[in-house]
């Protein structure tokens, strides 16, 4: 793991910016899309035989499968499944946004009227995880916004089934229908239709890069929640924090993907060094280890910076879709921090507890996109509708200054619209 300097790290970060392409993967995304919008089902068993390795004989799992899947999981994952439910509901409960409406004088009525949208799809990783705590995070929050079809695709298993845990996060959750489809070509089924794959008004979820390309060409076409990069965190951390819980909380995010990013910022180069070290004894005790060496060797990094202040500044910058304040008092750094997906204060709020048990949701910003979005949550699944009234007496005191507007933008048919109910009057 590599030790930088602030300054290092803005030039590197800057360098690796200024290379990403995403044209190879558009050209096949595009391709993938064009073929599941005129071949339906065909393209997506074509798309699932060649990516997956899978003949499938039906897209969409039936209650038998799921009720199977049952018979495959423990009953402490089960309990420890309904535990993690609860708490993300409760969390997100809070959430729900209400409708309103103001009444002004002499008759105006002005108000928003708050609904859900009515079908939803959430897209699950699959193939090197499967990740039930994903079904919860998206299926929930979209049940108590009142999504009424809640669609959910993943990629099958080599044996054409859908992981078992998955299948029971869905049930849980109150998914209506799930189909064994991965990739791009799940998330043009979505977007468009299939004989199989009932179209939706929105696409949530994280996916891999093909995944991420293919919710941006088609958004427009539904809404999509974000396009999400690979994930990361990063730790703020004095030489006080213990080395061992930053290590093992930088692996935690790098067994992800090889592409994914473990940052540490810190102002003591003791620490640093003690940390580098931490990291690679700890990196062999994991199943995941190729994977992590991988993600620990191209972006995981520790930058040692000159000061608290620059410290902080760096860390608004990097905007990472998970903070780790791992100081002696964290509360007093968080009213300096602008930037960030979801923040994680003190030695006991490690990053892997919000994954799955702490309730805020786990679909968060990356890509340094927290600088300017939000994490998933129950208002992603809802929609606004403003609402207007306006008595007679209300619409004759604004009705001159209506044309006047109207006709400084030569929109003369708005300007008539006006008139010709001032005309009932006059």
């Amino acid at each position: 793991m590599k030790m930088i300097s602030a300054i290092e790290f803005r030039n590197e970060k800057e360098s690796r910016k200024s290379q990403t392409n995403d044209l190879e993967f558009d050209k096949i995304v595009l391709s993938i899309i064009e073929e599941v919008r005129s071949k339906g089902d065909n393209a997506l068993r074509a798309y699932t035989e060649q990516f997956d390795g899978v003949l499938l004989d039906d897209i969409i799992v039936s209650d038998e499968e799921i009720d199977e899947a049952y018979s495959l999981v423990s009953t402490a994952f089960l309990a420890s499944l309904k535990k993690a439910e609860q708490r993300i509901t409760v969390y997100h409960e809070e959430q729900k946004e209400r409708s309103w409406f103001v009444q002004q004088e002499k008759g105006i009525l002005l108000g928003q009227q708050v609904t859900p949208i009515e079908r939803v799809g959430i897209y699950v990783p699959g193939g090197k995880a499967s990740y039930p705590s994903t079904v919860l995070m998206n299926a929930i929050p979209a049940k108590i916004a009142g999504v009424s079809h809640l669609a959910m695709t993943t990629p099958p298993q080599s044996d054409g089934k859908v992981n078992p845990h998955v299948l029971v996060a869905a049930r849980e959750t109150g998914v209506d229908a799930v189909y064994k489809v991965g990739g791009a070509q799940a998330i043009a089924a979505l977007a468009y239709g299939t004989e199989s794959v009932r179209k939706v008004m929105k696409i949530t979820g994280p996916g891999n890069a093909f995944v991420a390309r293919a919710k941006k060409w088609v958004f427009g076409e539904v809404a999509i929640d974000m396009i999400a990069g690979p994930s990361e965190v990063c730790v703020l951390a004095d030489d006080k924090a213990d080395a061992r819980f930053v290590a093992a909380d930088l692996l935690a995010q790098a067994e992800h993907d090889e592409r994914a990013a473990a940052l540490c910022v810190t102002t003591s180069e003791s620490f640093a060094e003690k940390l580098a070290a931490e990291v690679m004894r700890q990196l062999d005790e994991l199943d995941r280890v190729e994977i992590a060496s991988r993600s620990i060797e191209d972006f995981g990094r520790v930058i040692v910076a000159e000061s608290k202040a620059e410290a902080l500044e760096i860390v608004n910058k990097i905007a990472p879709e998970h903070l780790q304040i791992m100081v002696e008092n964290p509360m007093e750094l968080l009213p300096f921090i602008r930037n960030a997906g979801a923040i994680f204060l003190g030695e006991y709020s490690p990053e892997a507890l919000g994954d799955y048990m702490a309730g805020p949701n786990h679909t968060l910003p990356t890509s340094g996109t927290a600088a300017f979005s939000s994490p998933l949550g129950v208002y992603d699944f809802m929609k606004r509708s403003s609402i207007i009234h306006y008595s007679e007496q209300a619409f004759r005191e604004v009705a001159d200054d209506i044309v006047l507007l109207a006709e400084a933008e030569r929109l003369t048919g708005h300007a008539n619209s006006i008139r010709i109910r001032k005309g009932v009057f006059e």
